[in-house]
């Protein structure tokens, strides 16, 4: 398919979801060229594609506008297949029931009063009103250069020297990851993850239509390092997704000798790394753990960063730190989202330059140190005999590995219906293992509505526990 073929079927996509309603007038070629990078030209063969096409009328001296839907023709073959539905409808179901609780333990965002988010507003407006009227095309990818160079600093008084130049600013880390993922992979490739993992890298590589391979991690010791080498030997690899720090679901962090080791590894095998980094801000101890790129020197990990969990939930900045594949990545987040938004950007550059971000981060670790406690108190007391509660030493997230007999998918089943969400074992892997475990989200202050839910839990599995030995 043709760029203005691929254009033309987008905006056919605009117009069925009345983004564009019948009668309205549509961007100008020359304003839809910008806002797309693509040239006026090509904008031009979409629009008298869909033109001819019934879609859109041309007026002369007006421009385009949406024709009413009885002039138009449909370019749909009756044995074209159904489109492919991108996500499992469980995880859809399960992120859509998760996020309308009171307690929002099972979801992956962090409690948002833990956050500046006043200071941020105030940044942000300062920032508008000081934003150079060439910032739509300035902070394209690579992005926003003062955003570039205040991440670099960090990382270098952190010991990881890095240029702002190999950084490419995305929106959140998602987008980060899933950029990563698309550069250095092709359908039918062989990817390594984690097990259990994060459930956005399961649905990302089967979108990317890739054989996914996966290797164990223990909660304390970290990545079957034995493992992944047999991973890499047996299969042709091409890339390996992990989250060494504080990973998530399990909270393990791993042991510098292991990030070591698997750098070694990814350069005998020459298999690309993709570094999920989004908790490394967030350690408990006075020591930031180092990501595998520390260890990096043939530019083989894609460090993805974010500042989502530790500074701004919602304001979707993240990065990619990689010289050699800077390139690919801008081309690939100029086809796909273009880029991150301009204004967000500039103010949260404005933040980090004017107010004390480390301050920040020392109440918001202290804070969720303390809530980690209070929750682990909470569960041991409540929790049936044989519960075990894996903490990590930083992050926001306990993994609970419950007694064998109980299926956590079945009681998080019924629990939702009253209101009580939390993430079950094996939403988080690709095997649909760790039946008995939950992943519990610990941000939120240990209040009456989060202690009633927990106490919920507790109550159902001590009764279907009860059921299964009196069998």
């Amino acid at each position: 398919m043709n760029r203005y073929q691929q254009l033309a079927t987008d905006f056919k996509q605009l117009i069925e979801n009345e983004t564009w309603r019948s009668g309205e007038k549509i961007p100008s070629v020359r304003v839809m060229s910008r806002s797309v990078s693509v040239s006026a030209a090509t904008v031009l063969q979409a629009y008298q594609l869909l033109e001819s096409e019934g879609w859109l009328k041309a007026k002369p001296q007006s421009g385009y506008f949406v024709s009413p839907k009885v002039e138009r023709v449909s370019t749909d073959s009756p044995n074209d297949p159904p489109p492919r539905t991108e996500y499992k409808d469980e995880l859809y179901e399960y992120l859509r029931d998760s996020s309308e609780v009171e307690a929002p333990l099972g979801l992956a965002l962090p409690d948002p009063q833990l956050y500046p988010f006043q200071a941020l507003t105030r940044h942000l407006a300062r920032a508008g009103r000081q934003m150079p009227l060439n910032s739509p095309v300035a902070d394209l990818p690579p992005g926003n250069e003062q955003l570039r160079r205040l991440i670099a600093q960090r990382y270098v008084r952190n010991g990881i020297v890095v240029s702002h130049q190999d950084i490419v600013i995305t929106s959140g880390a998602m987008e980060a990851l899933n950029l990563s993922l698309q550069v250095v992979t092709t359908p039918g490739d062989h990817v390594v993850i984690e097990d259990p993992v994060f459930y956005g890298a399961i649905e990302a590589t089967q979108r990317s239509q890739l054989n996914v391979v996966s290797v164990t991690v223990d909660p304390i010791k970290g990545i079957d390092l034995r493992g992944l080498e047999e991973a890499f030997q047996r299969k042709s690899v091409t890339a390996c997704w992990l989250m060494p720090n504080y990973q998530n679901p399990t909270g393990a962090l791993y042991s510098d000798s292991s990030k070591k080791k698997i750098v070694d590894l990814a350069n005998r095998y020459e298999v690309n790394l993709i570094e999920d980094d989004v908790y490394a801000e967030l350690h408990f101890s006075d020591c930031k753990p180092k990501p595998l790129k520390y260890w990096d020197e043939n530019d083989r990990v894609l460090l993805c960063g974010s500042f989502s969990k530790s500074l701004c939930p919602g304001y979707r900045i993240g990065w990619v730190v990689n010289r050699k594949l800077s390139e690919r990545l801008q081309k690939q987040q100029l086809l796909s989202t273009l880029s991150s938004s301009f204004p967000i950007q500039q103010g949260v550059a404005h933040y980090l330059q004017y107010e004390s971000y480390d301050n920040h981060l020392r109440k918001l670790r202290k804070e969720l140190a303390l809530r980690q406690q209070q929750y682990i108190k909470f569960i041991e007391f409540t929790f049936p005999k044989g519960t075990q509660v894996f903490s990590s030493a930083g992050g926001y997230f306990l993994w609970v590995k419950l007694p064998e007999e109980l299926h956590t998918s079945l009681l998080y089943k019924q629990l939702i219906a009253q209101g009580v969400s939390f993430g079950y074992g094996n939403l988080f892997s690709v095997q649909g293992l760790y039946q008995n475990c939950i992943r519990l989200n610990i941000s939120f202050e240990l209040n009456e509505d989060t202690q009633r839910a927990l106490q919920q839990m507790a109550e159902l599995a001590k009764t279907e526990l009860f059921g299964h030995l009196s069998q």
